[in-house]
């Protein structure tokens, strides 16, 4: 029997120059796995917790000492004798030893980063990709697509203080009929929005996900102004070649009831914002808003899903990190109609799989997400794979951390020939 023979664990830098953890896995037979965790900016506030060493700690209090502490000193002699090939039962041994529900004791990127070393070995001693064996897992090997990807090209928010109050601006190649046409189609519109944006006087310095990220003079339609002239410019028809999407992060200016668009100098109600985003649709090819509203104004996403559920993808990210408890409430409330999956959200990869299989039942659409804190492991492109999940957001067409998905995707695809590229805005 295959058992696993050492964790091993280290601090590596993120996207950002931060610490985060990464995980080696040796199983009995050679095979190797490692994974490194992401962190995010704009974070919901019931995602798992992240562990950092704190105040007084190394790397101004943000290094992962304590976090590699306990996989070293209290994971590892937990799993010496377990089959690594029980996903579940590892995961679960790990969370029994935690014992909080947001993994506070051993942190979230403690425990995701074995969750995700132990099956990447696994993969590697069955001698099949990461995204095969993750289909084997969740039962999905028939449901395998190439995402879509959504290609955040204006940054925002939390990831370019200064931009916009909205976060990230995407576009989607829904007019692709492969990956490889998807990201040289969002390369074009990415150059060409370099230009545009130099022609109207902004610098073209990129913020956190490697979108550009100018503070507008304009508010937050400017940028789809912007990205419209860019598609036009790079040869596409908005609407039919290229669509639109975005991530206004709301939870980040909503303030005592009502939301702060600092950089148009209003302060308005939610049903003021749903007629907001009812504007820009009839005026842009806006196919997908992720966390438009709070992840606290349960009372208004079902609004906002009845006015606007039947023409646009509704993504909770902050609304529901990534959680079973959270998307079953939204599910009865008909709040949103897709989710975000980021797993170290959740912190472990079962629950990650348990999120997108509950989603999918219930016919939402889902989409694997990176973090603005990002590294060079690809996991997340074979998790979208192999759980047909098709759609991704891995960032814009810059940045290796960013590319390194893309570039993973079309690999997959060529190894993969009849794996199709997904089409969930043309069903």
């Amino acid at each position: 029997m295959v058992n696993i023979s050492s964790l091993k664990a280290r601090q590596v830098l993120d996207s950002r120059g931060n610490p985060t953890v990464e995980c080696d896995c040796l199983l009995s037979d050679g095979a190797l796995g490692r994974a490194a965790v992401p962190s995010g900016a704009s974070t919901g506030s019931r995602e798992a917790i992240e562990l950092r060493d704190g105040d007084g700690g190394a790397y101004g209090g943000k290094a992962v000492t304590k976090a590699i502490a306990h996989i070293l000193d209290d994971i590892q002699p937990l799993l010496m004798d377990i089959d690594p090939f029980d996903q579940r039962a590892v995961d679960q041994i790990m969370l029994d030893a935690d014992g909080t529900a947001n993994k506070e004791n051993f942190g979230a990127n403690a425990i995701l980063a074995v969750s995700l070393a132990v099956a990447k070995a696994c993969a590697v001693s069955s001698g099949i990709p990461l995204h095969d064996y993750v289909a084997a897992l969740a039962g999905t090997s028939d449901e395998q697509s190439i995402p879509l990807p959504m290609m955040n090209i204006m940054n925002g928010g939390q990831h370019a203080h200064g931009a916009t109050d909205f976060q990230e601006y995407m576009i989607i190649p829904v007019g692709a009929s492969s990956i490889d046409q998807a990201v040289e189609m969002g390369a074009n519109v990415f150059h060409a929005l370099k230009k545009v944006l130099a022609e109207a006087g902004y610098a073209t310095t990129v913020g956190d996900e490697g979108g550009y990220a100018p503070a507008v003079r304009d508010g937050n339609r400017e940028p789809l102004e912007h990205i419209t002239e860019a598609v036009k410019r790079a040869g596409y028809e908005p609407g039919r070649d290229i669509s639109f999407a975005m991530d206004v992060a709301a939870s980040e200016f909503y303030h005592d009831g009502r939301y702060d668009l600092a950089t148009e100098g209003r302060r308005i109600e939610a049903g003021e914002l749903v007629d907001y985003y009812d504007e820009l649709l009839a005026n842009y090819p806006l196919i997908s808003i992720e966390d438009g509203l709070d992840e606290s104004d349960w009372e208004n996403w079902p609004v906002l899903t009845e006015r606007l559920g039947d023409r646009l993808q509704l993504v909770g990210d902050d609304l529901l990190v990534t959680n079973t408890k959270l998307l079953e409430q939204a599910i009865e409330k008909k709040a949103a109609n897709a989710i975000l999956i980021k797993p170290n959200q959740i912190g472990s990869l079962t629950e990650t799989i348990d999120a997108v299989m509950l989603a999918k039942k219930n016919g939402w659409r889902t989409i694997v997400s990176h973090r603005s804190g990002e590294t060079e492991d690809t996991t997340i492109a074979h998790l979208a794979v192999g759980l047909g999940a098709e759609q991704i957001k891995t960032g814009s067409l810059s940045r290796s951390e960013r590319t390194s998905k893309y570039n993973e995707l079309m690999r997959i695809a060529e190894f993969n020939p009849e794996l199709a590229l997904a089409q969930p805005f043309n069903q």
